[in-house]
């Protein structure tokens, strides 16, 4: 028993180290360019890029693992039963159920270590992208240049004729809103960095709002501030809880912990269907186990994006139907002839 428990192991893992790292690889190739796109924004040498890459890598990790899994259990049965192997197996005494134990606690494991990578990795990996990138825009704003158009101060489009030292010479700024207008022209300014918020200081200048009439206001001193978000951080198990308390004000969060939730126990509910996938007779049935897999990953995972908004009863009534389903193939398809 235990020789057959190691090689039934092996078999799965010369299954799914290949099929893990083919879709880990195309992941991070989609999540890369996105991170390449992100240099239109801001400037970021190879070593921040390799940086936000590293944040991203809990997300791949969740989005490929669960499939690799569901899809190598169901190509290793497939496998044995076109190798005759299966059939040995349950001539032995072995039926369906009983293999599916063997792989019962490497299911278990996986579902256990995507709760962790979800709902604990995952948000503290966002938190902190989420703060190096506002930590780039700070410093872009900080480093505004001479006689360059595009750049930005918060809302407001910011153009500077020259600079010295510290401080900005002949500035205008341009914010447009669907009345109006606004310009602001000044002599001289200054940047200030306090933490959480960026101001700029205007000395001697007018402000311009254009309308169906121009209005003008001159002033000696403006100050504009520019906030800067923060993002809760996650450093603690409280921290954590709090975080996710927050799905129930928060339709968006909520959504998330159903999918991930989901999606994290995908493999353990399709066991049933990775033995209908997995056993049939070579000499009287094709092999469609790539193309079944596919296809059920495939409707799980859109049925779970579309249905999580329903609320909370979807973590109950998805995996139930799911289930269900599985077991009336089960016993219609495979229990009578093995």
């Amino acid at each position: 028993m235990k020789l057959l428990k190691k090689y039934l192991l092996i078999n799965f893992s010369q299954t799914f180290f290949p099929i893990f790292l083919t879709l880990y690889s195309i992941t991070s190739i989609i999540f890369l360019v996105k991170i390449a796109s992100l240099t239109s924004i801001i400037q970021i040498n190879f070593f921040e890029l390799l940086e936000l890459y590293l944040y991203s890598v809990p997300t791949i990790l969740f989005y490929t693992l669960p499939i690799s899994i569901f899809v190598s259990l169901s190509l290793t049965l497939s496998k044995l039963s076109s190798e005759y192997e299966l059939i040995v197996i349950t001539s032995f005494g072995l039926n369906p159920i009983k293999i599916l134990k063997i792989f019962l606690p490497t299911l278990i494991l996986s579902s256990v270590v995507l709760l962790i990578l979800s709902l604990a990795l995952i948000p503290k990996a966002d938190y902190m992208k989420d703060s190096f990138l506002k930590m780039k825009k700070t410093e872009a704003q900080l480093n505004i240049k001479v006689s360059e158009y595009g750049q930005a101060f918060g809302k407001w489009l910011i153009y500077v004729d020259s600079k010295e030292k510290e401080t900005y010479n002949d500035i205008v700024l341009f914010q447009q809103s669907p009345k109006e207008g606004t310009f602001i022209i000044s002599k001289h300014a200054n940047m200030k960095n306090q933490g959480a918020t960026l101001s700029l200081n205007l000395d001697e200048g007018k402000v311009l709002k254009i309308t169906d009439n121009i209005n003008q206001i001159d002033f000696q001193k403006m100050i504009i501030n520019n906030n800067i978000k923060q993002s809760s951080n996650i450093n603690t198990l409280d921290d954590l809880i709090f975080y996710w308390k927050d799905m129930f004000n928060d339709y968006s969060k909520a959504s998330d912990f159903i999918f991930y939730v989901l999606a994290s126990f995908y493999s353990i509910i399709s066991m049933l269907f990775a033995i209908y996938i997995g056993y049939y007779n070579p000499r009287y049935q094709k092999n469609n186990a790539t193309l079944i897999t596919m296809s059920l990953t495939t409707v799980f995972f859109v049925i779970t994006l579309n249905l999580n908004d329903t609320g909370f009863a979807s973590l109950f009534y998805i995996p139930i139907i799911w289930i269900l389903l599985s077991i009336y193939i089960y016993y219609n398809k495979i229990k009578p002839y093995y």
